[in-house]
């Protein structure tokens, strides 16, 4: 649905892109209570609720097979993001990470009108 598209490969490599900002991290910088893991997943799971209330006339395989492809896409981040996962996340990254997950979110739009659009 997603994850095997162009799109998310691009997304995946705009990430790689972007490592530096979860890599040296000074004293300066604001930092959360929260770890970066824990952002990316609220902030994936908001924009995955979002997905599914906009869509109400997805049935039940529809969203699991939306959950499923969430999964792949936490799953590749753990992988990319795995020295880092339990630091904690600074304002930066949260912006970073929330633009991320909205790019995710659009990915799942896209795909999701596409197939309506086929039927």
């Amino acid at each position: 649905m997603v994850t095997d598209q162009e799109g998310y490969i691009h997304l995946i490599e705009y990430l790689t892109k972007h490592l530096s900002l979860f890599e040296n991290i000074t004293s300066s910088q604001n930092i959360t209570t929260s770890t970066i893991i824990e952002t990316i997943e609220e902030e994936l799971s908001c924009q995955i609720i979002n997905v599914c209330q906009q869509n109400q006339e997805l049935n039940f395989n529809e969203r699991n097979t939306i959950i499923r492809e969430v999964d792949s896409v936490l799953y590749d981040l753990e992988e990319v993001l795995a020295a880092v996962l339990n630091n904690k996340v600074t304002e930066e990254q949260t912006l970073f990470i929330k633009e991320f997950c909205n790019l995710i979110k659009s990915l799942f739009d896209e795909a999701i009108t596409t197939s309506m659009n086929t039927m």
